[in-house]
């Protein structure tokens, strides 16, 4: 003999699909009496549950805390894969400001100023580097232009200089800015490499590339350096790293073996004459 009743209770959701040949008023108001529509359940959730005992009128009613339904647990589980969306995100966050930090240029740095005229226009390029001789901020001052373009110019260099800090390759603004074109243009005088620019930003980076990333096809002039293979004595004399600690790279233009061997001769003639 059965002792307990249990009683569910379910919340459905559900539509009524009518099909009528006019749309009216008149059609509408008649629409709840009719039992031609066809019933399609949209969703069903369990609400509470009851239980009693048999021959006992006290009931208990257990409600339930969490619905059984296909929509809640759709939910539940968007729920989750958002949140493991949020971390993976937090993560790479993480990760991409600890790789994207900004190397600060030391105190004391090495560089060069290559003073140039385009047209009647002079122009000076003041580099930074760093210790290791890669380029890390650039200056570019002009003579002619009125203070909006020299605050432009100025701010557009500091732009850079922070690019450069923070990781992106000179290689990108290179081919960014290479052949734009833009008054003052012509003739180039005081550069041994660049004989004319199509604008100041052309000149700035043929200049920066010739001289930091050894892009000899941008120079309009070959370059004075020996094409013979150096040793690996040369690059190995301890004299020769000195020099390279305290020598701009981009004021030799990377050709260190070359330029100074002369220097490796004084070296060498002082000693003789001790």
């Amino acid at each position: 003999m059965k002792k307990f009743i249990v009683e569910t209770y379910y919340t459905c959701i559900f539509k009524t699909v009518h099909k009528l040949d006019n749309l009216n008023d008149n059609e509408l108001s008649k629409i709840d009496s009719r039992n031609d529509g066809e019933v399609q359940v949209i969703d069903v959730k369990l609400n509470n549950r009851k239980t009693k005992k048999i021959g006992n009128k006290k009931e208990t009613s257990e409600k339930i805390k969490e619905p059984d339904s296909l929509l809640s647990a759709n939910l539940a589980k968007k729920m989750d894969s958002s949140k493991n969306q949020d971390l993976i995100n937090n993560q790479n966050l993480k990760s991409k400001n600890q790789t994207n930090a900004r190397f600060k240029m030391p105190d004391r740095r090495k560089g060069y100023i290559q003073k140039a005229q385009i047209g009647d226009h002079k122009v000076y390029l003041h580099t930074g580097e760093y210790d290791d001789g890669k380029i890390g901020e650039i200056f570019i001052d002009t003579n002619k232009e009125g203070e909006l373009v020299k605050a432009m110019m100025n701010n557009f260099a500091i732009a850079i200089s922070l690019g450069l800090q923070y990781g992106v390759p000179l290689e990108e603004y290179v081919d960014a800015f290479i052949d734009t074109k833009f008054e003052p243009s012509g003739n180039v005088l005081g550069n041994d490499r660049i004989l004319s620019a199509s604008s100041i930003l052309d000149y700035v980076f043929r200049e920066l590339a010739i001289s930091y990333l050894g892009k000899e096809e941008l120079a309009h002039t070959p370059s004075i350096a020996s094409t013979k293979d150096m040793t690996d004595h040369t690059t190995d004399d301890k004299f020769l790293k000195i020099v390279k600690n305290i020598t701009s790279k981009g004021f030799v233009r990377s050709n260190y073996e070359e330029k100074l061997v002369d220097l490796s001769d004084v070296r060498i003639n002082l000693k003789s004459k001790n």
